[in-house]
C-alpha cells in the first residue's frame, strides 16, 4: 500500500481566511494537536509577514517533534533569511519557496518572461539549500500553466536540490481528468523524477478540490496538502479529513492511504473550529453534524438491519460518538478527569481544577449532561490568549410591548470594572449596543448565528459571530445554556481577538494567492 504523505497548512493557508487570526497559543495548540493527529508535514506560518508570524512559527518549532515544520517564502532573500531564524529550533526543518508560472500571473503580476522565472527559482532554490536539507518548491497556479513549461520547471527545480516539487491548483480551476493528466505528463516527460516527491496544493473555488486532489493522487503524486475543514483562501483549501477517509475507505481503488492516526480527526476538527471560529457546515463530509445522521424512513430501516446500508464510514473511525456521559452534579473529579482522557483531553492540574468547576456549573443548569457538552464546555472555557475584556454579569428586559434594554459589567485586563447599559432592536442588539459603549471599540456585526451542541430545551446554544472594523474582521464564539450569555461571550471573544491582532500586526500582512 503506497503511503500519501500529509501537509497541513491550516496555519498558513487556513488563517488567511476572512476573520480568523490565531495567537501563538492557538497556533500552539493546532500545531500539537496536528501532530498527534500524525500530519507528515505542518506549514506553521509565512515569517517574511510580520515580527509576530515569525515568532508564532519559533513557538511552534520549539513545541513540536515528530512532524517536518516549514515556513512559506517567496524567491527572495529576505525571505528565506526570515524562514532561517524561525525555524532554527525544528526538530525536522524545511523550507517552502512559492514563484508563479501561469502566463497570467508571469505577464500582470511578476512581470518577467519564462527565462527569469525559471532564473528567479533556481537561486532561490539553491540559496535555499545553503541552510536547509529540505526545500519544497510550489509552483504557483500550475495548473494553468503549459504543461511544458511546467516540466521545465520540476527538471529545473530538481537540479537545483528541491526535495519535494508541488504543483497547485491555486485558484481552484482544473477538472479532475485535466489535472490527472498533467500530473501523468510530468512523472513521464521528466528526467530525474523518481529522486524528489511530487505534491498537490488544491483550492474549492468550483467544488472540486478534494476530486482534483484524489485525481493527482491516483496519478502519483506523493504528498497533499490541505486544511482543517478545508478553511482557507475564498472557497478554501482540500479538506484534509476528506480526502484521508477517501483513501481508507477505497484504498481498493486507490491502492494508497495516509498514516493519519484517523480516532484525532473529529478533535482537530472542533479545535480548528473554535479557535478560528469557523463553524463547520451540518451538512459537511466527514465530521459535519449530520455527516453520521439518518432521518429518512427509508435510510432508518435499512441501518437498523445493517449499519453499512447508508454509513460506509462510522463515527467511531473518526473519533466521534453520541454516548451520553455517565457524569452528573454528584460524579467526583476523578471520574471527570478518566472521562476526558476518553474524550482526548489532556489537561494539567490547574485546567483540570477551572474544567472540573465549569462541569459542575453546567451540571447544575442542564439535566443530561452529554459527551458534545463537554466538548462545547472545554473549548469555550479553555481558551489560551489574552482576556483583554471579560464578561462579568449580563441583565436584559425584554418584553414584546416593551423596548429592549441591557446592563453588562465587564472586568478589563487590569483587574479594573466597567458598567454600561443600552437599548436595542432586540435583547441580543441590546447587549451589543451595551458591551460597544462600555468597551469603548466600535466594530460593525457581519455575522451572526446559533446552533444547537445537544438535543432538548435544556441544550447548549453555540454563537458564533463576525465582527468588521474596516477592512480587518475578526470572528468569536459563546457557548452557554442561556443564548444571550452566549452571544455576549461571542461577542467578547471576537473583540479580545479584534484588540491582540491590532497589537501584534506591526507590519502588513502579506497574502499569497
Amino acid at each position: 500500500m503506497r503511503k500519501i504523505y500529509v501537509f497541513d497548512t491550516t496555519l498558513r493557508d487556513g488563517e488567511q481566511s476572512p476573520g480568523v487570526s490565531l495567537t501563538i497559543e492557538e497556533k500552539v495548540a493546532i500545531a500539537l494537536q496536528l501532530e498527534r493527529l500524525g500530519v507528515d508535514r505542518i506549514e506553521a506560518g509565512f515569517a517574511a509577514t510580520s515580527p509576530g508570524d515569525l515568532q508564532s512559527i519559533r513557538e511552534v518549532a520549539k513545541q513540536v517533534k515528530n512532524a517536518t515544520l516549514l515556513s512559506l517564502a517567496r524567491c527572495h532573500t529576505k525571505d528565506i533569511d526570515a524562514a532561517v531564524e524561525a525555524l532554527k529550533d525544528a526538530q525536522d526543518p524545511c523550507l517552502h519557496l512559492v514563484l508563479a508560472t501561469s502566463p497570467i500571473h508571469r505577464e500582470y503580476k511578476l512581470r518577467m518572461d519564462k527565462a527569469k522565472v525559471m532564473e528567479t527559482a533556481e537561486a532561490a532554490i539553491r540559496y535555499g539549500r545553503k541552510f536547509f536539507d529540505k526545500v519544497e518548491f510550489s509552483a504557483e497556479d500550475a495548473s494553468r500553466t503549459e504543461v511544458d513549461f511546467l516540466c521545465e520547471m520540476t527538471a529545473m527545480a530538481i537540479r537545483a536540490g528541491a526535495t519535494v516539487v508541488n504543483l497547485p491548483d491555486t485558484v481552484g480551476f482544473a477538472t479532475p481528468e485535466q489535472f490527472g493528466e498533467m500530473f501523468r505528463t510530468i512523472k513521464a516527460n521528466v528526467p530525474g523524477i523518481e529522486k524528489i516527491q511530487l505534491s498537490t496544493h488544491c483550492h474549492d473555488d468550483l467544488g472540486m478540490a478534494t476530486a482534483n486532489t484524489l485525481a493527482a493522487i491516483a496519478n502519483g503524486v506523493d504528498q497533499f496538502e490541505g486544511t482543517i475543514n478545508g478553511i482557507g483562501e475564498r472557497a478554501g483549501n482540500t479538506c484534509l479529513e476528506e480526502v484521508a477517509l477517501a483513501l481508507e475507505t477505497r484504498s481498493d481503488y486507490y491502492g494508497a492511504k495516509t498514516t493519519l492516526n484517523l480516532g484525532e480527526i473529529y478533535q482537530t476538527s472542533r479545535m480548528v473550529s473554535k479557535m478560528t471560529g469557523m463553524s463547520v457546515p451540518g451538512n459537511k463530509a466527514i465530521v459535519g453534524a449530520n455527516a453520521f445522521a439518518h432521518e429518512s424512513g427509508i435510510h432508518q430501516d435499512g441501518m437498523l438491519k445493517n449499519r453499512s446500508t447508508y454509513e460506509i464510514i462510522t463515527p467511531e473511525t473518526i473519533g466521534a460518538s453520541s454516548s451520553k456521559l455517565v457524569l452528573g452534579k454528584h460524579s467526583g473529579r476523578h471520574a471527570f478527569k478518566e472521562k476526558l482522557i476518553d474524550l482526548g483531553y489532556s489537561l494539567d492540574e490547574e485546567q483540570l481544577n477551572i474544567a472540573f468547576a465549569k462541569f459542575k456549573e453546567l451540571a447544575d443548569r442542564k439535566k443530561n449532561v452529554l459527551s458534545e457538552d463537554i466538548r462545547a464546555l472545554l473549548d469555550d472555557n479553555m481558551t489560551e490568549g489574552p482576556k483583554f475584556f471579560v464578561l462579568d454579569s449580563i441583565q436584559v428586559s425584554y418584553g414584546n410591548r416593551s423596548i429592549p434594554t441591557a446592563s453588562v459589567r465587564i472586568i478589563r485586563q487590569d483587574g479594573t470594572i466597567a458598567d454600561g447599559a443600552s437599548v436595542g432592536n432586540g435583547s441580543v442588539d441590546a447587549v451589543y449596543q451595551a458591551l460597544s459603549k462600555v468597551i469603548g471599540i466600535q466594530a460593525e456585526l457581519d455575522e451572526y448565528s446559533i446552533h444547537s451542541v445537544t438535543q432538548g430545551t435544556d441544550a447548549q446554544g453555540e454563537v458564533h459571530v463576525v465582527l468588521r472594523q474596516g477592512e480587518v474582521t475578526v470572528s468569536g464564539r459563546g457557548v452557554s445554556t442561556d443564548i444571550i450569555e452566549a452571544s455576549a461571550k461571542a461577542y467578547i471573544e471576537a473583540i479580545n481577538r479584534l484588540v491582540g491582532r491590532q497589537e501584534r500586526e506591526r507590519d502588513g500582512n502579506i497574502v499569497i494567492y
